[in-house]
Formats: structure tokens, sequence, C-alpha cells
């Protein structure tokens, strides 16, 4: 495989995560759900919290692993989202999730929000509406979270020159940890398990209730 997983166990993630926030100023909610808070390139206040119930895959590189990212991301979005290819920019993030077999009718059935992060740590304040205004050349139409303070950097590590990617299950809450690119057997193995988190949540345990307090801030 041309991947791996870091962290595969939920408790070993929240319990790395509590570990490194509490110098942070950042929290973790007592039932684990994660909040991650950031502003993308239009300065819009985005929160992985406006998301519960659905699976969340950040998509998150260094400058030098940025083209490797978003090309994943954009193969992620559009495999869980096969219409998004057929429709303009600015319908890209709101077309239907691609279905589940033997989803009960009926059923609200879970969607794949895949997000880009820039992890932009080593851009000074003075330049960071700099980098905003590129990252809106480079994206007008597609949100991209802005990560100048290195938040998932600190939260899950980082790979440099690599993708890295972090699943929230439809609780909020830490599916798994992975970096490095997928092949094509390595990407069907990653969406059939994003399938599996989906189907978990049948039976009434979609989250949708907002957690008590953000995890990062």
């Amino acid at each position: 495989m041309s991947y791996h997983y870091r962290f595969a166990s939920r408790g070993l993630v929240l319990g790395f995560a509590l570990g490194l926030l509490v110098g942070a100023h950042s929290f973790v909610s007592a039932n684990g759900v994660m909040n991650i808070t950031m502003e993308d390139q239009f300065q819009n206040p985005c929160e992985t919290s406006k998301f519960l119930g659905d699976v969340v895959i950040l998509v998150y590189a260094e400058r030098h692993g940025a083209e490797d990212s978003l090309d994943l991301g954009r193969k992620l979005h559009l495999h869980f989202h096969p219409t998004a290819d057929e429709v303009s920019s600015d319908a890209w993030s709101k077309q239907p999730v691609r279905g589940i077999v033997n989803w009960p009718a009926g059923v609200p059935l879970p969607d794949v929000r895949v997000i880009p992060v820039a992890s932009l740590t080593e851009v000074p304040r003075a330049l960071k509406p700099v980098a905003r205004a590129r990252m809106r050349k480079d994206s007008p139409v597609v949100p991209i979270w802005l990560d100048f303070d290195g938040t998932l950097k600190r939260m899950f590590g980082i790979i440099p020159g690599e993708p890295n990617i972090v699943v929230l299950d439809t609780a909020g809450q830490v599916h798994s940890v992975l970096s490095g690119k997928l092949d094509d057997q390595d990407f069907q193995l990653f969406v059939t398990r994003i399938d599996h988190v989906r189907s978990a949540s049948r039976g009434g345990l979609r989250v949708v209730s907002q957690p008590e307090e953000n995890v990062v801030r």
C-alpha cells in the first residue's frame, strides 16, 4: 500500500488529541465530538459540527503536497457525488450523494463532506491577505479551509509532501487518520471503508445535535 494509517482506534485518537490540546487553548467535548473550526479563503467561518449526521473527510497538506491533496479531494468528491462533474462550479458542492446498497427507503442518507484544507503555518501574519487572495484566484467558488494555525498538524500530525486525511464519522468522532497517495486499489478500499462508516449510522445512530463545545478555536 502507498498510504498508512497513523491512528485507527477512536480511543487512541481522542486520547492523543486531549493530550495535545490542553496546551493549545482548545477543547474536546465530554462525548468526544470534534468541532474543528477555521475560515475559508472568503473569510467565512467554517466548522465540522455543521455536518453532524454526515461523514466528514478533511484532506490537508502543506505547500509541497497541495496539488496531490486537491486532486485526491476532487476524486473523492466525484466518487461520492458523481453528478458534480456535470455541473457548474457553483453547484459542485450541492450534488446528491451516491446511494448505499440496501439502504432503507425513507431513511435520510448520510452525505460525505470532502473538505480541502490548506496547511499554511509558514505564512507570516502580514501575508495572510495575500494567501487568501491567491486561494480565491485558484478556487473562486469551492471553499478551501485555511489552516494558518496548524490545527490539523498539531492534532493529527502531517506527512510533508503527501495528502493527509482525517475522517469523522456521522457522530462527529474521529474514525481514522491516514497519510499518503492512494493508488486505485487503495482508493477503492478507502471509499468502501467510508461507505461502511455511513452504513453504521443506520438504525437511529445518526447524531444531529450540536456538540457541547468546540474542539478547536
